[in-house]
């Protein structure tokens, strides 16, 4: 049997469910998930291996029309997705409008590359209700196949990956079989931190965050991380440090805690905060902190 492999790429507006649609296809937590918009900054990807496939999952941030650098950036990675997809896992939910942002569906519609629409979120919803969807992006996407889900229960995900077998092309593996993702540890220590700031802070503060390990050092027992919490703002450090140094050392041992069990090792975690005055706007941060500026 011939060898398939392809770069599956999943796109949405925010807050439909992108990232746990991404890891419940992959079978590892690699995504940030909160119920908070913008969580996912970065295209990251997730690698599934059989006998004779790979499939390479991307999961993107949100669309969304940017009001600043940082959002610019975050759009190129969506504009890219859509340009170098095999497949498209075009992700919507029972709670956002139809047809949100549509000149990214027009786009999608127009790319000449297969589309699976998931219909996420079944789970919060009824009947009636996912029918009138389905039949909805039925006339937008007539030739594509449209799944009802519930990522969250894991519900109706065998059907997904069985049509994207389906639909992939015949070629080599692009990645050794044995790698799960194109992110480092360092990448994934970040957003462990990064996503317990987002479920601990309120409003704009988890928003003007950026999340730096600086230090990573690993032997047989334990692993040593050094990580630096960049605010845009002078008056954002004292928030995030918390009375005594509370709100931290809260973040810390969530952080921890969660990157023990990631890693599958002890961790020794210190934080520290700093300020990168406006950083979001400012092409040289931007670039320190992994994003391309164009």
């Amino acid at each position: 049997m011939a060898h398939k492999a392809g770069f599956v790429n999943i796109l949405g507006n925010p807050n439909v469910g992108k990232s746990t649609v991404m890891n419940v296809l992959v079978g590892e937590r690699l995504s940030v998930i909160t119920k908070k918009m913008q969580t996912t900054r970065h295209r990251i990807k997730g690698i599934v291996n059989g006998d004779d496939f790979q499939i390479v999952y991307s999961d993107t941030p949100g669309i969304l029309k940017p009001g600043y650098k940082l959002q610019e950036t975050m759009m190129k990675f969506v504009d890219s997705a859509i340009l170098d997809a095999d497949v498209i896992l075009f992700v919507t939910d029972v709670v956002e409008k139809p047809g949100k942002n549509p000149e990214y569906i027009e786009r999608i519609r127009n790319s000449g590359i297969p589309v699976i629409l998931l219909i996420n979120k079944i789970d919060i919803s009824n009947q009636e209700e996912v029918n009138k969807l389905y039949n909805y992006w039925k006339v937008i996407f007539p030739d594509s196949d449209i799944l009802a889900v519930s990522a969250k229960e894991k519900f109706n995900i065998g059907p997904v990956f069985d049509k994207i077998l389906t639909l992939l092309p015949e070629n080599p593996p692009f990645f050794e079989k044995d790698v799960l993702t194109d992110r480092n540890q360092r990448f994934f220590m970040q957003e462990i931190i990064r996503e317990k700031i987002l479920l601990n802070y309120r409003k704009e503060v988890p928003y003007s965050v950026e999340v730096l390990v600086e230090e990573f050092k690993e032997n047989d027992s334990i692993i040593n991380v050094r990580a630096l919490i960049y605010v845009s703002r002078e008056s954002q450090k004292g928030i995030i440090i918390g009375k005594g140094g509370s709100m931290l050392k809260k973040v810390g041992k969530e952080a921890r805690l969660d990157a023990e069990e990631f890693f599958g090792k002890k961790i020794f975690l210190e934080l520290f905060v700093k300020v990168a005055k406006d950083w979001r706007d400012k092409d040289r941060d931007l670039k320190n902190f992994g994003y391309e500026v164009y």
